[in-house]
């Protein structure tokens, strides 16, 4: 009896503290809001994936309460708002579905002070928070009737579409907030303008305050730091209604946004797990010439001069009073008459106009657009005397301008695009007296082949010296000549050079215990110079396969490169025989350490796959977005390092070509490489493309998903090598059984089967058949979602250690000279 009396209140009392609990800290077990379901302020809903919160927030220093979407990790992070003009003063503020189908926002006295108003009155409707950040309403037939992301706030969300349908003026934007405490909407904007060349526009009401450039069908040509569609995700391309839009793909494996701040910056940036803060990617406006028109009409601006504004060529300040004071509003006007604006007579015919070339530009706005090659490009726009200027985009075609030049940006290098300004012939470079002009010319000629056929005499001379040198293993380079020799064959832009002094003491004099990895190129050192720099000192043996060329080749090719997913040459050493990289310092030395040793547990799967995705993004801007052409020849483990935070790095370019413009493909006599990577059409008839890489990259993917080497198989009984494991297993549909013992977890096998089905698509004995990076990237990112099947990979039944004989070795059945580095991954 009493236990009873005692019982009662207690479980009354616990009910109270569970159910509070249960609503204050967990939130409500669902995606979805629906007529049965009231969402107190109290309550929160997430996503599927727990990517996106909608709730109530208050702002920090008001007590204003909204409801809001939200990234789950970040609550501060709010993309969407209800009622930013209408805020609750209290905690008593509900949302449901409304009887006629509408998401409602009721305050405590049962009032609608927000409405989703659909144009629809739905029966059964349900709003579900996708993992995208779209709250979407549907009715019983899973119709769309209403979503956020057609009423976006400050915030640009995946597959959302900021848009502009130039038949009806309408667009859809995202608006700034009024202050970082207040979302009324501010006075910026930011979308799309479909007009001629679709671009990327900040506003500042109505007004332009930043545009991007024209998109290109890869990047928006003016936006620092922005990639391709298949790295970034962004993408163009026009709706059923005729409307231009601009979107993102959902890529569920890392978190990104871009929103619009209070003062109209529009920034990109990305979530890091481990300082539990977003990093920011890019921004714009992101220095003075990133304001739109900044230098006026006719102005060109470029940061690193001074000042920053100057006159196109063939143009003078208008106002040359406010222009010293630093006023450049009013711009430029021309100075010279055209031809075009003149009579033409006798004197005239000889001194058309012409064009002026200015590299890496952010070409000016109001472009007009049309097909054609560059050589079309000129010629229409010279034929035309209201043409000002031209461009031409191999993606875009011909773009030309005939009014203003407004908004014209130089950047430092590798990106914008070559402009061509029209200017009169006196304005131009002057041709001198043709006697003049022909006499120097055959004197320069006459020079230029005496000091060629002097210095070929000579080069001969030392070469043969040299061997001859070599053979009886007596010569020694001295330090001056090998210098000269390498100054003489590569232009090294900026790169600074090391004595042998300097890094032997950064090394300890190369000990041992500085020793971060060894192979058949020789040894790298850790080292740190005097001001406290880290490096990686990579020390070329005399009996390296990696000779002179190899040598010069690297230092060509990665000292014009630079991406976050490729590693960074910091200088060169060439003193006596001795030659030197000296790259940026990485915490985690390269990816073979910790794929291949089974005691290493640090590589999860979500670090494998970043991994993955970061090759992938190395290889796209070498093979697409560089300002060269490069295929890699060597991807392997060993040459992946990787950062602090275990992101990947492309490295070791002593093997890599660079393609002309046109060039697919191309065939060498010396085929160089490493077992078990190279693409068969390459190891046996020494025909390399991209598509060479992609292969190696598929190989990577193998590896990296099972944990074992490519070369390890052929002491296997089934001597298939992993492609013919990994082939074989696929047509058992077992992959499950080529997974990593170390990342082999139910929740993660959907994702890792796929990325072996893509792996697969990568090493097919075909090259034809193989994706490229760009289609790879997609597949990764899931922006292409149905795969084609893969056929028979290269290298399972016809490939052994037969076919190639011993480590470097020379191949005698094949007519090109091959050169196999080490046969174990570095």
């Amino acid at each position: 009896m009493n236990s009873t009396i005692f019982l009662k209140p207690f479980l009354q009392v616990l009910m109270i503290i569970v159910f509070s609990h249960f609503r204050n800290g967990f939130g409500l077990e669902t995606d979805t809001l629906t007529a049965m379901l009231v969402l107190n302020d109290s309550d929160t809903i997430n996503s599927s994936g727990k990517q996106f919160t909608l709730g109530f927030f208050t702002p920090d220093g008001t007590t204003r309460r909204y409801l809001g979407i939200w990234y789950r990790v970040s609550p501060s992070s709010v993309t969407w708002v209800a009622n930013p003009e209408r805020p609750l003063n209290d905690s008593s503020g509900t949302a449901t579905i409304s009887s006629d189908g509408d998401i409602v926002l009721m305050n405590g006295n049962r009032e609608i002070i927000w409405s989703s108003n659909a144009v629809t009155s739905p029966t059964n409707a349900t709003a579900q928070l996708l993992d995208s950040g779209n709250l979407v309403l549907t009715d019983g037939s899973n119709r769309t009737i209403w979503e956020t992301h057609r009423h976006p706030g400050n915030s640009f969300l995946p597959t959302m579409r900021l848009s502009h349908n130039t038949r009806t003026g309408e667009r859809v934007v995202i608006t700034s907030w009024r202050s970082p405490q207040d979302p009324v909407p501010g006075n910026f904007t930011a979308g799309l303008s479909g007009t001629g060349v679709a671009q990327a526009f900040v506003w500042d009401n109505g007004v332009p305050h930043w545009r991007s450039g024209p998109w290109n069908g890869r990047v928006f040509t003016g936006v620092s730091g922005m990639y391709s569609v298949y790295v970034d995700g962004f993408s163009v391309g026009t709706a059923e209604d005729g409307s231009d839009y601009v979107t993102r793909a959902f890529r569920q494996e890392f978190l990104s946004k871009n929103f619009l701040e209070t003062d109209g910056t529009l920034v990109e940036a990305a979530w890091n797990d481990e300082n539990d803060d977003w990093d920011v990617k890019w921004k714009a406006p992101n220095d003075d010439c990133d304001v739109y028109n900044k230098c006026g009409p006719f102005g060109l601006c470029y940061i690193n001069d001074t000042p920053i504004c100057s006159c196109l060529i063939g143009y003078e300040p208008k106002s040359r009073e406010e222009w010293d004071r630093g006023n450049w509003s009013s711009g430029c006007v021309r100075k010279t008459q055209l031809q075009c604006d003149r009579d033409n007579n006798a004197t005239d015919r000889n001194r058309e106009d012409g064009f002026s070339r200015l590299r890496f530009i952010k070409v000016p706005d109001l472009m007009q657009w049309s097909s054609g090659e560059e050589n079309e490009c000129k010629s229409q726009c010279l034929r035309n005397c209201s043409c000002l200027a031209y461009a031409h985009d191999s993606n875009t075609g011909c773009m030309s301008w005939y009014g203003t030049l407004i908004d014209v940006q130089k950047f430092e290098g590798n990106m914008g695009s070559d402009f061509y300004v029209r200017a009169a012939y006196s304005d131009l470079e002057k041709p001198k007296d043709h006697k003049v002009i022909v006499l120097v010319s055959v004197i320069a000629s006459l020079v230029a082949a005496s000091i060629c056929l002097f210095f070929s005499w000579w080069m001969c001379k030392r070469k043969g010296k040299a061997t001859i040198s070599s053979a009886h293993g007596k010569a020694e380079a001295s330090r001056s000549d090998s210098t000269e020799i390498l100054m003489g064959e590569v232009n090294i832009e900026e790169l600074p050079l090391y004595s042998f002094d300097v890094l032997a003491s950064s090394t300890n004099n190369f000990d041992m215990g500085n020793q971060l990895g060894m192979g058949g190129f020789g040894t790298v050192y850790q080292g740190k110079l005097a001001n406290g720099e880290e490096i990686a000192v990579k020390r070329l043996s005399a009996a390296s396969g990696q000779g002179l060329e190899e040598f010069m080749n690297e230092v060509v090719v990665i000292s014009k490169l630079q991406h976050r997913n490729l590693v960074r040459l910091i200088g060169c050493c060439v003193e006596k025989e001795e030659k030197m990289l000296i790259y940026e310092y990485l915490q985690n030395r390269s990816l073979d350490i910790f794929l291949f040793d089974k005691s290493q547990n640090i590589l999860d799967w979500r670090k494998r796959f970043n991994i993955i995705q970061g090759i992938g993004r190395g290889l796209l801007y070498l093979h697409r977005d560089s300002r060269l052409r490069i295929v890699h020849r060597d991807l392997k483990p060993s040459n992946i390092l990787l950062d602090e935070d275990w992101n990947p790095k492309i490295s070791d370019f002593g093997m890599a070509r660079i393609f002309g413009g046109n060039q697919d493909e191309a065939n060498t006599r010396r085929v160089m490489g490493t077992y078990g990577y190279m693409a068969p059409e390459y190891a046996m008839g020494g025909v390399f493309s991209e598509k060479s890489d992609v292969f190696s990259f598929g190989v990577l993917v193998l590896e990296i998903i099972s944990g074992k080497k490519n070369t390890s198989f052929y002491n296997d009984e089934f001597s298939l090598g992993l492609l013919g494991y990994a082939w074989k297993l696929w047509n058992e549909d077992n992959p499950g059984d080529l997974i990593d013992q170390r990342i082999s977890t139910p929740t993660f096998v959907a994702e890792i089967t796929r990325c072996m089905w893509i792996g697969l698509l990568c090493v097919q004995e075909s090259p034809q058949q193989r994706p490229t990076i760009s289609t790879v990237l997609s597949m990764l990112s899931s922006e292409i979602v149905d795969l084609p099947e893969p056929e028979h990979p290269g290298f399972t039944d016809r490939w052994s250690r037969s076919h190639v004989g011993p480590s470097s070795s020379t191949q005698s059945s094949s007519a090109n000279k091959i050169t196999i580095t080490v046969m174990e991954g570095r």
